[in-house]
């Protein structure tokens, strides 16, 4: 277990946490568990594109806030859980194939509110969205 995270969980455990869900849907699935830093990946396909034949900007959001959850989930001790109170993402570059990977690392720790910050990359490891979520820790 690292300085960051106060639960121990292994990728398979935590892939499990998102089935039946939106994360499953998706095709969400966490990859890396880091010492300070989450990945997670989903696929750019029918279920995450747009009309147009784009990564949905609102599919970006919803990787990067299931990333930013789950690493505030892992980082608060037995007995807390957190919400997310806001989300802000910048869209930087268009997607329309293959599988994007989210990077979550820390901007701030704190024992009432923390922040996230989330990169999401193309295949070609380019930044295609970067988001701050800030989420509530409930005690």
């Amino acid at each position: 277990m690292s300085a960051i995270w106060k639960r121990s969980i292994d990728l398979v455990a935590l892939n499990a946490l998102g089935e039946n869900s939106l994360v499953a849907h998706l095709g969400i699935i966490f990859t890396v568990i880091g010492g300070d830093y989450l990945e997670a990946t989903m696929p750019v396909d029918a279920r995450t594109q747009q009309p147009f034949g784009l990564l949905h900007g609102g599919a970006s959001v919803v990787l990067a806030e299931s990333m930013g959850s789950i690493a505030g989930y892992l980082a608060t001790e037995e007995g807390s859980s957190v919400v997310g109170v806001e989300v802000n993402a910048s869209h930087h570059r268009a997607v329309s194939s293959g599988v994007v990977r989210g990077i979550c690392r820390p901007l701030h720790r704190g024992k009432r509110s923390q922040s996230w910050q989330i990169e999401i990359r193309n295949g070609r490891d380019q930044l295609c969205c970067s988001v701050r979520l800030s989420v509530a820790v409930m005690s």
